[in-house]
């Protein structure tokens, strides 16, 4: 397929609102892909270049980008700046910068789906001091040898955001679709391989090559996630119930085969160099071959320490050991997803856990079962007085779902009231703020979207404030006024007092009284809340008041 081609059906895509519109045209093109090609196509419409588990990285930032539409269409850097500002986009920017272009193309031929990955992979593969000048040549090569709508989606995938509106839901139920096999096995393959591109080769096939697939050591999957909820909800719901401490630390998952290790952080990005005290206290807890999901919490004297320290030991890329000596990292494993080539994810919790148990010899979380309400409070004050955050209290009967947030595992905490929400843009400050980002846009998912809910400004002390002004000050990718935009990436943990319904935002929601509680750099944007669960806990809000 030409990327041309692929530009026409993104265009196409865009003017579309409804769903199943959206899943007709994608289905109608699988079938016509290659298998060379259709893996890169799916990535591509949900705005990705590598499978999540891959440890590529395109590394590239606006700043970049704007230098590369620069050369190409022969203008100053400034005047790319000025259109993304006007547009509030860049792939419509680099559109209309491309078609009034005056610079001669590197090259006439038209390029292929392929041609523009081998260019992402060698972008990701560019490493040392000259790594900025190599990704700027392959970005200035793609866009001097692109149309003006091939300019925008090239633009729009290296910034990681296609803006068509194609989520993972829609490009699953596609494959199903295209392919004639039910969506549930669909589902099934891309939680054990954590790869929807390489999942529609597979739904070719058929049905039993997807129902066959199993997770493999040193592939990470996608994490089981929980949903904020209570006691008595659980307890209505499932009846006797596991409840373990929920700590304030990072997960991790855990790979071993043979001797050799690896781990992987919430992120899925590996980080077996920063955590030797981990992988030190469960080496010598188990013989087997396993998958581990577990927590690493920091503790001093007995007691954890705040979530931050724990960010600065995953972060650290040198002088390990002598930091591991200053911030001890303390594994509690809670489940178990692989053991000696065995996948156990499809079995229920208290299955995997009794297995767990068995295979692993120490640094299992503890936990209790427990259908009474009463039973399960004593645990969860237990919990507090340990200096945790809460507890997570899961169905008995719930399989490994990754990558799921669902009502089999349920997250109890004092402040039960808060989402993990993506930044998507800031206001200036002022004051003594004036030179600082003061106030913070966030977004929640949808169908593949990121929408604007709430602003937040409380809660964040003039030290976060800087902190995040270093973080985020090369991510602007335009401005307007006061107003900045951010290529979306991080994440921040909020608090509110209410949701209440607001026409000023276009999901309909807004957060009352929003509080900054801190950046979980530890999630990625695939992880933040979505509007669904706005408007679930909009609707019990309603109904408990």
């Amino acid at each position: 397929m030409l990327f041309k081609e692929f530009a026409l059906i993104c265009d196409r895509l865009e003017g579309i609102s409804g769903r199943l519109e959206m899943i007709d045209v994608v289905a109608g093109v699988l079938p016509s892909l290659d298998d060379s090609e259709l893996p890169l196509f799916v990535r591509f419409v949900m705005g990705r270049i590598f499978p999540d588990w891959s440890p590529l990285k395109l590394g590239i930032g606006p700043n970049l980008l704007y230098e590369a539409i620069a050369a190409v269409a022969g203008i100053r850097k400034e005047a790319v700046v000025d259109a993304v500002n006007r547009t509030g986009d860049p792939g419509k920017a680099t559109e209309e910068l491309l078609a009034v272009k005056t610079q001669m193309s590197f090259f006439t031929e038209s390029f292929t789906l392929s041609d523009v990955y081998r260019e992402f992979e060698q972008m990701a593969q560019e490493e040392g001091k000259r790594s900025q000048r190599g990704k700027i040549g392959s970005v200035r090569k793609l866009l001097a040898n692109a149309e003006p709508r091939e300019g925008r989606y090239l633009a729009r995938l290296l910034m990681g955001e296609l803006r068509i509106g194609i989520g993972e839901g829609n490009v699953r139920d596609s494959i199903a679709k295209a392919f004639g096999v039910p969506a549930t096995d669909v589902e099934h393959a891309f939680q054990a391989n954590n790869d929807l591109g390489e999942t529609a080769v597979l739904a070719r096939k058929g049905p039993e090559a997807l129902r066959s697939v199993e997770i493999g050591i040193f592939r990470p999957v996608r994490l089981m996630l929980a949903q904020q909820g209570t006691l008595g909800e659980m307890v209505a719901d499932h009846g006797a119930v596991a409840a373990e401490f929920k700590y304030d630390g990072s997960r991790f998952q855990f790979h071993r085969k043979g001797e050799k290790v690896m781990v992987y952080s919430r992120k899925l990005e590996e980080v077996t160099n920063a955590l030797p005290d981990v992988i030190r206290a469960l080496l010598p807890a188990t013989s087997h071959d396993v998958i581990l999901d577990g927590e690493a919490v920091a503790e001093k004297d007995g007691r954890p320490m705040p979530f931050q320290f724990v960010l600065r030991r995953f972060r650290r890329k040198y002088d390990v050991e002598s930091k591991a000596g200053e911030i001890r990292l303390v594994p509690y494993v809670f489940d178990i997803l692989l053991r000696d080539g065995q996948t156990l994810i499809d079995l229920p919790y208290t299955e995997r856990r009794k297995i767990l148990e068995e295979t692993l010899s120490d640094h299992v979380a503890p936990h209790v079962v427990s259908g009474e309400v009463k039973e399960l409070e004593a645990f969860y004050q237990r919990a507090l007085d340990a200096g945790h955050e809460g507890i997570m209290v899961k169905a008995l009967q719930s399989p490994y779902s990754p990558g799921v947030r669902g009502r089999m595992w349920a997250k109890i905490k004092p402040e039960v009231d808060t989402l993990d929400l993506a930044v998507i843009g800031a206001e200036w400050g002022e004051g003594r703020r004036a030179s600082l980002f003061g106030s913070f846009l966030l977004a929640a998912g949808d169908s593949g979207e990121l929408v604007p809910v709430a602003k937040v400004a409380t809660g964040i002390s003039e030290e976060m404030l800087s902190a995040l002004f270093e973080i985020f000050r090369e991510k602007v990718i335009s401005r307007e006024g006061k107003e900045v935009r951010f290529e979306p990436g991080e994440v921040f943990e909020v608090g509110y007092s209410e949701i209440q319904a607001s026409p000023n935002y276009p999901g309909g929601f807004t957060l009352r009284f929003p509080r900054f509680i801190r950046l979980r750099d530890d999630k990625g944007i695939g992880e933040i809340d979505t509007l669904d669960t706005i408007r679930y806990r909009y609707r019990r809000q309603q109904k408990s008041g």
